[in-house]
């Protein structure tokens, strides 16, 4: 088959092209014209430049292909312009599924996140825990459920031949940005995290997580959900798992919700200014009052999932990111 991956240079993007590769799959990828394509030197695919609101870019990609993982969203917990992350995520989301209909693609995995299923108080949240718009906390969080309501109204209104998978917090090698869990483990890793809050993640290898989307397009079916993720954690956790694997102390300090608050708001207000992302967001901060737990034991019945164990994730983005500069 032919398949094409959108946000083919970003971190999930990258490890979906190199398992389609390793299966022995031709890949196109539909990166922005400014993408750093570091993630996709010397792999054998042909490359589409264009963006997810041009129409016309998007055609000219996805004409011919059998297959289409779009895994392509704007993940940050700060935007200066909100109107443009729901214009990438969702319009490009609406985009990008009409075309593929269009030209006849026969299997779509879309990505979307864990970030937009409720959460369960004291447990571990599954694909049918509800959740409104109201529990959005964020751009992001509320770009992408308007975006998987996009895909799910086209699944049941126009038999969009879509699986979509929810990412839980990936973590590992090529991690170029890094993401924000990424530099979560690079500060924790330069011993720059003294304290943390009371939150948690469920952690997961950035490679179990492409390896699910094949095979969600290869077992899934039509309109079904699966999260891929692996272990639930505490950042006490995290942070404890990543200051032994650089040779670090552990932080201790454990920083009340309400004291991080004002120093994000001052963060914010700064970024305005320099316009540079914030080391604290506000938004953040309200996610962070939730435990983000999760299970994935859908994936792992119905797929065949079998992710790693999360430190092995932790200390894989150690190396990879001790070995490129960043530490």
């Amino acid at each position: 088959m032919t398949a094409l991956v959108t946000g083919a240079a970003g971190f999930v993007g990258s490890a979906v092209v190199r398992h389609l590769l390793d299966q022995g799959e031709s890949v196109r990828a539909f990166v922005r014209p400014t993408s750093d394509l570091r993630n996709l030197d010397a792999l054998n695919i042909e490359i589409f430049r264009g963006d997810l609101t041009d129409r016309r870019s998007i055609d000219q990609a996805i004409s011919g292909c059998d297959s289409l993982f779009h895994v392509a969203a704007d993940y940050r917990l700060w935007v200066p312009n909100p109107a443009a992350m729901f214009a990438a995520n969702v319009e490009g989301t609406r985009h990008m599924m009409l075309a593929a209909g269009e030209a006849g693609v026969k299997r779509i995995v879309y990505t979307s996140s864990v970030a937009t299923l409720g959460l369960l108080p004291g447990g571990a949240a599954d694909e049918e825990t509800r959740a409104t718009p109201a529990d959005m906390i964020g751009p992001y969080k509320q770009s992408k459920f308007a975006a998987e309501a996009v895909v799910k109204e086209l699944i049941a209104q126009a038999g969009l031949p879509a699986v979509i998978v929810h990412p839980s917090t990936p973590i590992g090698p090529r991690d170029l940005k890094p993401t924000p869990t990424g530099k979560l483990v690079v500060d924790a890793a330069r011993g720059r995290m003294p304290g943390f809050v009371d939150t948690g993640l469920n952690v997961v290898h950035v490679d179990d997580v492409a390896h699910g989307h094949l095979l969600a397009y290869e077992r899934g079916e039509i309109g079904e959900r699966f999260i891929l993720g692996s272990e639930n954690l505490t950042l006490a956790e995290i942070l404890t798992t990543v200051a032994h694997l650089s040779n670090r102390r552990p932080p201790r300090l454990r920083i009340p919700h309400g004291v991080v608050m004002p120093i994000a708001g001052l963060a914010e207000s700064w970024a305005r200014v320099t316009g540079k992302e914030p080391f604290a967001t506000l938004d953040g901060v309200r996610l962070a009052r939730k435990k983000m737990f999760f299970s994935s034991d859908r994936a792992i019945r119905r797929l065949g999932y079998q992710p790693r164990p999360a430190e092995a994730a932790i200390a894989d983005a150690v190396r990879w990111f001790a070995a490129n500069g960043y530490l």
